[in-house]
């Protein structure tokens, strides 16, 4: 199995705790988190070429990545 570049628990190892929490006691967190390694995943088939999808497509994946990024950073 390869390594998904970008795991929300890499980009803040100092707050998979209150990840975890926020999963279980906030629906909008929970929903946010889910959302972000949905896209995060679909990123890296693409770089990965497993599904291969045009520059454009690609660029507003990571657009929609970080922007859920910023958001999940927001609540923590």
């Amino acid at each position: 199995m390869s390594h998904t570049p970008h795991e929300l628990a890499e980009e803040f190892p100092d707050k998979i705790a209150q990840m975890h929490d926020l999963k279980e006691s906030d629906a909008h967190f929970r929903k946010l988190f889910d959302e972000y390694h949905e896209v995060n995943r679909a990123v890296h088939r693409a770089e990965t070429n497993v599904e291969p999808t045009d520059d454009a497509h690609e660029t507003t994946l990571r657009k929609q990545r970080m922007a859920l990024k910023d958001q999940i950073a927001a609540m923590l």
